[in-house]
């Protein structure tokens, strides 16, 4: 055989080792479905049934394929999604038996493109002992953060600022102020920066072109959003590399610098992590306490103005509050707990808005669950939307009822806006801090309403297309 046949022979034997590939991987379901798998359908070869999946639709509905799919095959279906076979639940049970067993039966499973954006030490992605550092860590650091009254202090600072900011406008657009009150409130207390800093613009503008890339098409391809964003995320992590070097550089003397005591300041002194996992760390807390947290902000301010009772309800709850302060006196962790009516229409906002619809889950083994196998290997997806909007679990389900949580456990198996297990959203009191503080200045000052179409899109990352323009009334 000469050179050329044999390298004819290898290219040929490639192509149909990958098509063979290709077609088990899809056709592979089909196998299974006589082992008790459940019933579903796998759509084209390779894509599969992804991109009806992730078709945009209202944040407060399921969508139509999961309705579709539901109606066909009941609440747990098996598909063929992000180039894998797939179980999907919509089941409340099931779910919180997914959740329950992370590193037991299932482990964190987000498409590789996700990790491309990330890096490998996100808290998001890792799994086992690397997660678990990670997490105690950021536990550790709520704890600390969540009542300080330095903390408390920044929030209502640049959540009054804003809002004067306001004063002689008629409209703004939310989901930016949302997006300027968060990041300026993250900034400062996990790398001391303020607002004004250069440093402060810069990671602003990279973060911007990060997000666009995160819901994009994996494709690296020079121009691309997925490119571009995997270029953001490096020059991120170089600022945050920089800054560190700046900080350890600096030599502190007590009698004329105050030490910093931002999640920075004791990030350096954690001997458990290595310097690569205390960048990823940074960039977590910037990505959780800038994005997520202005969704939230954003997504409570809609549903409000679509529930004026709700809304005077609030208004009665902060006012009280605010009768208990001296004038311009800054509210403190107390006046936080006090906040009972407020916990609950934040409650109501992430069970009907759904800032986070599923997320990504792999079988590391051979599972059976009740009368279901989920094959080793296969993709698991908990559709935690789903499980929000079931009328069967909640009573007038796509109604914004913040008083149903009167009853209600925000614990429970139903109710999981910030996932469940040891991978639960470890910042999510600080989040919430920040959105009730923001409440409470808020109402006191603006009466709004929203445009008709208006309305949040899971794609799958929720965001309002129209930025949520509010037209504003002042109270006083």
């Amino acid at each position: 055989m000469g050179i050329t046949e044999f390298w004819f022979s290898v290219v040929v034997i490639g192509l149909l080792s990958c098509v063979l590939g290709a077609i088990w991987n899809h056709f592979s379901p089909l196998f299974f479905q006589t082992c008790s798998v459940p019933k579903g359908s796998f759509g084209w070869p390779l894509v599969g049934e992804t991109i009806g999946f992730l078709k945009p639709h209202s944040s407060n509905s399921i969508g139509n394929f999961l309705e579709d799919h539901c109606s066909r095959y009941g609440k747990v279906f098996t598909s063929h999604l992000f180039l894998s076979p797939t179980v999907v639940s919509c089941d409340e049970e099931l779910n919180y038996f997914i959740l329950q067993n992370e590193g037991k039966l299932f482990e964190c499973s987000y498409p590789k493109s996700i990790h491309g954006i990330l890096g490998q030490f996100s808290m998001l992605v890792t799994a086992g002992d690397t997660h678990k550092r990670l997490r105690n860590v950021a536990l550790s650091l709520v704890s600390i953060t969540k009542s300080k009254p330095e903390f408390l202090n920044d929030i209502q600072t640049t959540a009054i600022g804003i809002l004067h900011s306001w004063k002689h406008k008629r409209h703004v657009a939310f989901s930016e102020e949302a997006r300027k009150f968060t990041l300026n409130v993250i900034i400062k207390q996990v790398l001391g920066l303020t607002p004004e800093d250069s440093k402060t613009t810069k990671i602003l503008e990279d973060f911007r072109t990060f997000m666009k890339g995160l819901i994009s098409p994996p494709l690296y391809i020079p121009g691309t959003p997925y490119a571009k964003a995997v270029k953001a995320r490096h020059r991120i992590s170089s600022t945050v590399k920089a800054i560190i070097k700046e900080r350890r550089a600096s030599s502190y003397d007590d009698s004329s610098m105050k030490r910093k005591s931002d999640f920075l300041e004791i990030l350096l002194t954690v001997d458990t992590l290595s310097e690569d996992e205390k960048v990823s760390f940074v960039l977590d807390s910037l990505l959780g306490g800038y994005e997520t947290t202005s969704l939230l902000l954003a997504m409570v301010v809609y549903f409000l103005a679509q529930s004026p009772s709700a809304l005077e309800q609030l208004k009665v709850e902060h006012d009280s509050i605010r009768s208990m302060k001296q004038k311009d006196e800054h509210l403190n962790w107390e006046d936080y707990r006090r906040m009972d009516f407020t916990q609950k229409v934040i409650n109501e906002a992430l069970r009907l808005g759904n800032i986070v619809k599923f997320v990504h889950r792999k079988a590391i083994k051979d599972v059976r669950y009740k009368d279901y196998l989920i094959p080793s290997g296969w993709k698991v997806l908990p559709i935690f939307s789903a499980v929000h909007l079931d009328s069967s679990l909640h009573s007038n389900a796509l109604k914004f009822d913040p008083n149903r949580w009167e009853s209600q456990n925000q614990v429970s198996k139903r109710y999981t806006p910030f996932g469940g297990g040891p991978r639960c959203c470890p910042g999510s009191e600080l989040g919430r801090l920040e959105v009730a503080f923001f409440l409470h200045h808020l109402v006191q000052n603006f009466r709004w309403k929203v445009e008709d179409d208006e309305q949040p899109t899971a794609y799958p990352y929720v965001e309002f297309k129209k930025e949520l323009v509010l037209y504003l009334e002042s109270c006083s």
